[in-house]
């Protein structure tokens, strides 16, 4: 084996109830890529290599686990528009799925690097990462194929948006149907739009469809809901089991009991609501209901076009309430429940040694420092 030991860690969050809180002047030794142990520095056992990291604060690597990083084109002036007052209905997907459609293996998979290497650059080490762009089965298969070269946690959004010139019901009997079939292969998860709010998303009795097939073909389930208005999205990711319902701007008291009592993660997406001037999830009122809650970037071309995992910690710190320690939790070791990892999203004893090293002393400059490149991906 292998052992690599980082010391001179100013601060180390690890997550590890055996600590009561972060870790000073602390080390870390990892084996064949899992940690092996931490604590002290001072106590520090010998390893095979050494790096000092002379008072940097280390963390555990950001898990995004929301990403729609496979498109081609972009939303520029949709953007310019929102920020003159036009109000965000999901039309604009149209736009993508014609440019992506278009676009060759070639030039998404290199788009799909970039945005990977960029959110790396900034501490995140754990992507998941949707179709939803292409809306016809041989694009949705094709944009699943090569998000699965950059990570398992692909997730199958055929049920996006139901495209311009077919019918609702035979667009829903296509993605449960041949787009299931073709893209279950490359997908982990299935994911649906549930938002009656908009007229090209998908009602609850809809959604259930889809997701009712997807659970047939082995897809674990996640939901798009409650993000233009109140609906079904929540309870129905609770019924079914998903693994998160993501937005959740729009909860009912009933929603959030619902949550609060199941093992469905709410996922919430600040940099969305930065993005479309759309009011913010309130994420006190779900922590202090004891709701699992993470944070992930949901980077994509039309709503929030960042892949920055510090800047969403420093959004739900600064306009959703959450202290500087709930929001890293939820952009770690939320993240990882809300992709259902136990390898991730903290740095326990056989963990992956995914971290995210800081140009910082403590966790807190996450958000006292707000786009400032402090955060950088590190896998030992």
């Amino acid at each position: 084996m292998t052992s690599h030991l980082l010391t001179g860690i100013g601060e180390l969050v690890t997550h590890d109830p055996r600590f009561d809180g972060p870790l000073l002047d602390a080390a870390l030794v990892a084996e064949d890529g899992c940690v092996a142990w931490a604590g002290p520095a001072a106590d520090a056992p010998a390893a095979d290599r050494r790096t000092d990291l002379a008072g940097a604060a280390v963390v555990p690597g950001f898990v995004d686990s929301h990403t729609h990083l496979v498109f081609a084109g972009d939303r520029a002036a949709e953007f310019e528009a929102r920020m003159a007052g036009t109000p965000y209905t999901g039309g604009g997907i149209a736009t993508t799925v014609a440019a992506t459609r278009s676009a060759s293996d070639v030039a998404l998979r290199a788009r799909l690097a970039a945005l990977a290497a960029e959110a790396r650059a900034q501490g995140t080490t754990t992507l998941e990462i949707k179709s939803g762009y292409g809306l016809d089965v041989a694009t949705e298969e094709r944009l699943l194929r090569l998000a699965r070269e950059v990570t398992v946690e692909t997730t199958f959004l055929g049920a996006h948006v139901v495209p311009h010139g077919i019918e609702r019901a035979d667009y829903v009997a296509l993605v449960t149907g041949p787009m299931l079939a073709a893209c279950a292969p490359y997908a982990r998860w299935a994911d649906v739009f549930c938002e009656p709010a908009s007229p090209v998303a998908f009602d609850g009795d809809e959604a259930r469809v889809v997701l009712l097939a997807a659970r047939s073909a082995g897809l674990g389930l996640r939901v798009h809901g409650n993000q233009l208005g109140p609906g079904p999205g929540a309870q129905l990711a609770v019924e079914l089991g998903a693994a998160s319902v993501d937005h959740c701007t729009y909860l009912s008291a009933g929603d959030v009991d619902a949550l609060s009592g199941s093992d469905t993660v709410a996922t919430l997406l600040p940099g969305v609501e930065f993005s479309t001037r759309s009011p913010y999830p309130d994420a006190r009122r779900l922590l202090d209901a004891g709701v699992e809650v993470a944070l992930a970037s949901d980077c994509n071309p039309g709503t929030c076009f960042s892949t920055s995992m510090p800047l969403m910690i420093a959004l739900a710190v600064r306009e959703m309430r959450m202290t500087v320690a709930e929001a890293l939790r939820a952009a770690t070791l939320g993240g990882a429940h809300a992709l259902r990892r136990d390898d991730v999203g903290h740095l326990r004893l056989g963990a992956r040694a995914d971290l995210a090293v800081l140009d910082a002393p403590s966790h807190r400059h996450l958000a006292y420092r707000p786009g400032v490149p402090i955060a950088r991906g590190l896998t030992l």
